[in-house]
């Protein structure tokens, strides 16, 4: 069983299509960073950087439980421990590792500016930061779309890796981007068929505010 500690947000949304796609047990422990939950000591024990998601694993290596915080970290553990969505090669995990880390660097904290200035009332305020994230945030969407052309997935042959599930967290919330998908074919393509799939979309149907157990 893993315990998944997390809120409604791209990078709390990455971790349960995931474990559904595993087959793995989860129990979902809403943590509402609107209320300020995520600086409660108790969150803070496994994540001490009091961001979600997080996780702790209570059949962890050697059979003893263990936590983990940071999006990627967690998609790597689960990929590591499952055999799943990670290649074994070096060469063939490469790409999954590149386009992980971009998304974790840049298809993240980019659409996260858009956010921040898109909410903001002051025009005089918000007018200088919406412009500059959301033309940065285009532009990843461009890269994306372009190593995208011909290729099912962006890291890997087959099946999906734990790149795609990270990069789909924030894709998810093209809409609140103001990002048409119309403008990026492929982007649109490889989004309705990774959404298509009935276990990632049972993992974005989970309501991550009401704790409640999912899985096998």
């Amino acid at each position: 069983m893993i315990d998944l500690y997390t809120w409604d947000t791209p990078n709390g949304r990455k971790i349960s299509p995931v474990l559904e796609e595993m087959g793995l047990a989860y129990r979902v422990h809403p943590i509402d960073i609107s209320a300020g939950k995520q600086f409660e000591p108790a969150f803070l024990k496994i994540s001490p950087n009091n961001r979600i998601p997080a996780i702790i694993d209570q059949q962890g290596p050697g059979g003893a439980p263990i936590s983990v915080f940071e999006s990627g970290a967690i998609l790597l553990y689960l990929g590591e421990k499952t055999g799943r969505f990670l290649p074994r090669s070096l060469r063939a995990r490469i790409p999954v590792l590149e386009w992980l880390m971009w998304q974790m660097g840049g298809f993240g904290p980019m659409p996260g500016q858009v956010h921040h200035f898109i909410a903001l009332e002051d025009e005089a305020k918000r007018a200088y930061g919406l412009d500059r994230y959301m033309k940065e945030t285009r532009r990843l969407y461009g890269v994306l779309d372009r190593r995208l052309a011909g290729r099912d997935f962006v890291a890997t042959e087959g099946e999906p890796s734990i790149a795609d599930f990270a990069i789909l967290g924030w894709a998810w919330r093209h809409p609140r981007h103001q990002v048409d998908l119309a403008d990026y074919p492929q982007v649109r393509r490889w989004y309705e068929a990774m959404m298509a799939r009935p276990a990632t979309a049972r993992g974005f149907a989970v309501s991550l505010k009401e704790p409640g157990t999912y899985g096998a």
